[in-house]
């Protein structure tokens, strides 16, 4: 088997990216540093672009309807409405869009729910410097992800209403 170095793989993800089309991102966090960090991640990706971003739920709800993202970062705890109930109503406005939850929040019942709620993936704050780039490509390939930290959950996968 041949390994392949860093450059090289490097070099094999930026010719992928340039044959993928513009991935449009809404991001949506009520912590305005927190949303600083998923945008400069997200602009780490030469095919993603943030096209908005948002700071409750109700504000994601009309946000997502407006843009069409292909892809929604969506906190749980949100003031207005939670993200688990404003999944559920961007599911029915924007069918389409991928929706990976960013919380601190590991309680299971709360991953079941969000998963349950649409959600494709669900990464934990703290991974989110490690995890936050692969779960974003996992999601738009039709994968579902979830962190690290959430794998000693039992019946986490294929959770989707």
């Amino acid at each position: 088997m041949k390994l392949l170095g860093y450059s090289r793989v490097s070099q094999l993800r930026k010719a992928d990216e340039s044959k993928m089309s513009l991935v449009r991102v809404l991001v949506v966090d009520d912590f305005s540093p927190w949303q600083s960090f998923v945008i400069e991640h997200v602009g780490q990706h030469s095919n993603m672009c943030v096209v908005g971003f948002a700071s409750d739920g109700l504000e994601a709800v009309q946000k997502a309807e407006e843009f069409q993202p292909d892809l929604i970062l969506l906190d749980v705890s949100l003031p207005k409405l939670n993200g688990i109930e404003a999944a559920r109503q961007i599911r029915k406005c924007v069918p389409k869009a991928k929706i990976l939850f960013l919380s601190s929040n590991s309680d299971a019942d709360v991953v079941r729910g969000a998963l349950r709620a649409g959600g494709h993936g669900y990464v934990l704050k703290w991974e989110a410097g490690i995890a936050l780039l692969p779960a974003m490509q996992a999601v738009l390939l039709g994968k579902q992800f979830l962190s690290i930290g959430l794998m000693a959950i039992d019946s986490l996968t294929n959770l989707q209403e």
